[in-house]
């Protein structure tokens, strides 16, 4: 089977069981229409990553109240983060100003941006500052507070007061979920707090999110896809809420 079906069948088991909590590997294989053996693979190496817990034949999420580690994060939708990055590197010209918030979408979109003269660059982000050390020409800004060791980010009140006073051209961020109404949502207030001060940073707002975030829940909200300039997606979005966007003017790219 190809790579990239599997990785978007495990991210959608990942999925799954955001919104569900729990589910057994049946439940699964009849939602993705696969069989069971199939599901238990899946099961057996998402476990392996950490990802998951399985116990008497049901499975649910390692860590359901907070989103999954960092390393984990950066093998789930891989290529598709890739293509995002590209896409916002093509919407961001040479010598510009972004802020670039926290998570392994916005690392991906540092990573593009590599390549770009003359950046000036403000972020909570250590592992978007690493990708970027390479560009030409660059200025970056870094956030202060305390570190999160499990992600090299800053989300802390120093990180919400360090963006509410920059102007940026752009803001680029991810978020931990978008559900099918199209509220923004995260995990915690503190990343709602940095998320809500980078978008007021910059004069254009790019939301990032792979497929797997549509419909994930997570239990704050901070927002709606039609607050945001442009939303940068790997996959399709529900025609409900591509119809929201359009009519607030909203740009959906499909990367």
């Amino acid at each position: 089977m190809p790579i990239d079906e599997t990785a978007r069948r495990r991210d959608q088991i990942i999925n799954l069981l955001s919104t569900y909590g729990e589910l057994s590997a049946k439940a699964m294989a009849d939602m993705l229409d696969v069989t069971v053996q199939t599901i238990r693979s899946d099961l057996r190496s998402l476990d392996d990553a950490a990802l998951v817990r399985r116990r008497h034949g049901i499975a649910r999420l390692a860590t359901p109240q907070e989103n999954i580690g960092y390393q984990p994060r950066l093998a789930v939708s891989r290529t598709e983060k890739e293509r995002i990055g590209a896409a916002v590197a093509a919407l961001v010209p040479d010598g510009a100003s972004v802020a670039l918030g926290t998570g392994t979408t916005v690392e991906a979109v540092a990573r593009a941006l590599a390549c770009h003269d003359r950046l000036s660059v403000a972020t909570n982000n250590l592992h978007a500052v690493l990708a970027l050390r390479a560009a030409p020409e660059i200025s970056v800004s870094l956030a202060g507070g305390r570190v999160r060791m499990r992600d090299l980010d800053l989300i802390g009140a120093e990180a919400s007061e360090f963006y509410a006073g920059l102007r940026m051209q752009f803001a680029v961020f991810s978020v931990g979920g978008v559900s099918l109404e199209g509220d923004l949502l995260d995990f915690n207030m503190d990343e709602i707090r940095a998320r809500r001060a980078i978008a007021g940073c910059a004069t254009h707002r790019i939301l990032v999110v792979d497929h797997a975030k549509i419909d994930r829940a997570a239990g704050f909200a901070m927002g709606h896809l039609s607050d945001l300039d442009t939303v940068v997606c790997g996959g399709e979005i529900p025609e409900t809420l591509t119809t929201a966007c359009k009519e607030a003017g909203t740009r959906i790219v499909l990367a």
